[in-house]
């Protein structure tokens, strides 16, 4: 079979939260550049109409995003962007459960907000979100084409994080647990799940972690990247190809694995 087929995503439909800034955005535009019409979540609703707008300047000719601003934090917000979804489309091929928050604090000072919130958006949401819009994506699976669902985890949920984020880690370790019982579980259904767990990307989440407060722009990216043993910080090229292998024919027989794109951070 040639490449071509083997990592088409040409005319799937894709969802994907979170996906106005960071990994969400790489996802988004790797899925564009290969013909797949692409859905765009996130909280801030600007924010997302402009990148939606951004990414169909540059794959309109071939693809489209749509922008669909919700708040996967609380089942309100699960709801309506699944009823804003089903509005627009019979069924959904790949879901990209990429939207997340981190809270930082000293151990002795760590707030109950600050567990919730991240609790809420990391692992609350991908649950519900995935259970909304669970009857879209087994319309649009069979078994020689089965849908996917790619939840972004993070190597903070397999090895202790560098940062005071109590409630990161283990939220994104419970993210690869539930990938491993739903992939078990919705597979015999044509819903294949797989997780991805990145390590250092140039976001403005990580921005924040390392202390230049959200200036990606700013940021000495090479100088972190020596942290990796491959020497640099992950590019758009690197997520997004382990995400189109996901929802691609390539990715057909693997079912309930949280994979590392990390760049060797976990091999040490």
């Amino acid at each position: 079979m040639k490449i071509q087929e083997l990592f088409s995503v040409d005319g799937k439909v894709a969802l994907v939260t979170g996906g106005s800034r960071g990994i969400g955005e790489m996802i988004a535009a790797g899925y564009l550049a290969n013909g797949a019409k692409v859905y765009i979540s996130s909280r801030k609703a600007p924010a997302c109409e402009e990148t939606a707008a951004r990414l169909n300047e540059q794959y309109g000719d071939s693809a489209e995003c749509v922008a669909i601003p919700a708040d996967v934090s609380t089942i309100e917000g699960v709801q309506a962007l699944a009823s804003a979804l089903a509005e627009r489309e019979d069924k959904l091929d790949i879901l990209v459960n990429n939207a997340g928050v981190s809270w930082g604090a000293p151990l002795a000072e760590f707030p109950e907000k600050g567990w919730d919130k991240v609790m809420d958006t990391n692992v609350k949401g991908v649950f519900f979100l995935t259970q909304a819009l669970l009857p879209m994506l087994e319309a649009a699976g069979t078994a020689d084409d089965p849908s996917r669902i790619i939840n972004i985890g993070s190597i903070d949920g397999i090895k202790a994080p560098a940062f005071e984020t109590f409630s990161y880690g283990p939220s994104k370790a419970a993210v690869h647990a539930m990938t491993k019982q739903l992939g078990g579980m919705l597979a015999p259904k044509n819903v294949l799940v797989n997780a991805i767990a990145p390590g250092p990307f140039p976001t403005w989440m990580l921005s924040t972690g390392i202390g230049t407060g959200g200036d990606v722009d700013g940021t000495d990216w090479d100088e972190l990247g020596k942290i990796t043993p491959r020497g640099r910080v992950g590019t758009p090229e690197d997520i997004a190809g382990l995400a189109l292998y996901l929802a691609s024919r390539a990715g057909q027989f693997t079912v309930g694995e949280t994979i590392s794109c990390d760049g060797g951070i976990l091999a040490r």
